[in-house]
Formats: structure tokens, sequence, C-alpha cells
């Protein structure tokens, strides 16, 4: 399987065009597209950069020509769950009639659009890159080509996976951008690059300041890797001692 992470601008996508005009994001939870119908029927999480930003970005999601429904399941401030169902849009289509598959959920802000595109062979990739250059704006942000034990190994240890993601996501932005800071500075090497006072210089607080914040960070991140390391499929080690 090839799986390929593709930055999007699309000029028929409701969402799209109102996150161009409004401080508001989109993230999609669930989707099911229906081919018959030329509709995709959507569950989102829409953000906005405030609450009247929010309350103007579905306005004008609802007024859109493409929309075909948009309702609201939840509110609260300046987050909404909504559901909708718009016309299929060019890539979608494209998408479709090349053989490719959505891999995972999309997301967009800044009329951009973040898509997880899988196809099963290198020609139906070719294909559908060559048909969707004609009518979008994108660009191959990443891509990764996955053998069936490869593939059945990230499924068989999806779980872990998301406790490493759920240990990133729980640090604040001072303990991220501090432990980013030890990282590209050499803190972790040996010898070591930079020490706590040069951190501690560079943003400008006390040396135990900005240890404290470190430990803070390594300890949710330790944490995670070792309830991931605690759920992974037990395995057989290969001994490679023996001819």
């Amino acid at each position: 399987m090839i799986d390929l992470n593709i930055d999007m601008r699309q000029y028929d996508c409701p969402f799209i065009d109102t996150t161009d005009d409004v401080d508001v994001a989109f993230s999609a939870v669930q989707w099911q597209l229906d081919t018959d119908a030329a509709e995709l029927e959507t569950r989102l999480i829409a953000k906005g950069g405030s609450q009247s930003a929010l309350e103007a970005g579905l306005h004008e999601l609802q007024d859109h020509r493409h929309m075909r429904d948009c309702y609201i399941l939840s509110k609260r401030d300046n987050v909404a769950q909504i559901g909708t169902v718009i016309d299929q849009t060019n890539a979608m289509r494209t998408i479709q009639r090349n053989g490719g598959y959505i891999t995972g959920p999309f997301q967009i802000e800044d009329g951009r659009e973040r898509w997880h595109v899988g196809f099963d062979d290198d020609d139906a990739e070719d294909d559908a890159l060559a048909e969707l250059d004609r009518d979008n704006d994108y660009s191959v942000e990443n891509r990764d080509q996955f053998g069936a034990t490869t593939l059945f190994d990230l499924l068989e240890n999806s779980d872990s996976a998301m406790h490493l993601l759920d240990g990133c996501r729980s640090l604040t932005e001072t303990e991220r951008r501090t432990f980013e800071a030890a990282n590209e500075s050499g803190y972790y090497e040996t010898p070591r690059g930079a020490t706590l006072d040069d951190l501690a210089d560079h943003f400008d607080i006390s040396k135990t300041a900005v240890s404290m914040n470190l430990r803070r960070s390594e300890r949710k991140l330790l944490d995670a890797a070792m309830t991931a390391l605690a759920g992974l499929e037990d395995e057989t080690p290969v001994d490679r001692s023996s001819p």
C-alpha cells in the first residue's frame, strides 16, 4: 500500500472556502462517500479563533453553494461538532476514479486541506496525481509504502501509537518549546552541546525553572513511552548469535 500525505487546495470545497474567509478550522471525525449520489457525508469538529468567528464560519458554511446539508450536533464556546453533506468535489471524484481511498482524517485550515490518501500500486498513484494537477493545487508532503507485514504491525499496535501521541499532546506549550530547544541545542548529546545555563539564557528564565520544565516534559514522554511498550504485542527475540 502507498500512503500519501497531501496538502490540498480544492476550488470547489465549502470547507476550504470558509476557512479562507473566516478564522475557523475543521477536523473530520467520520466520513462516508456516496459515489452514486455524488456526495460526501461527514461529522466534523469546527473550532473558531473566537466564539464570534465560529458563528460566522458556521453561517458561511451553511450558505455555501456546494453545501447540501449542515447541522449542529453540539456547541460550546468556540468549538462545535457538526454534520454535513456536501457535493462530491473534483478531487474526491479523481481519487475514487483512480482506485484511491482515504486512509485517515482530514483537516482544513487557512484555505488548505490535509489529506491522507492510499493507493495499491504506483500506476494508480501516478494517474490520480496527474489528473489532480489539472484542477487543484496540491503538494505531496510525505509518501510511505507499506508491505502487508508492516501494515499488520501498525494495526496490531495502534493503541501503543495512540499512547505516544497522547503523551506528546499532553505537553504544555512551554514544556514542548523547552524540550525542543534542549534537543536541538545538543543538551541530550554526549558530550553535551548545551547546558542548563545555556537553556536558561535562551529562555531568559532561571536555571531552576528550565530544569523543572525539562523534567516535567521528560516525565510525561517517558510515561507515555512505557505505557506504549507495555501494550506492544509480545515478540520472540531473534537469536542472531548462532550461525
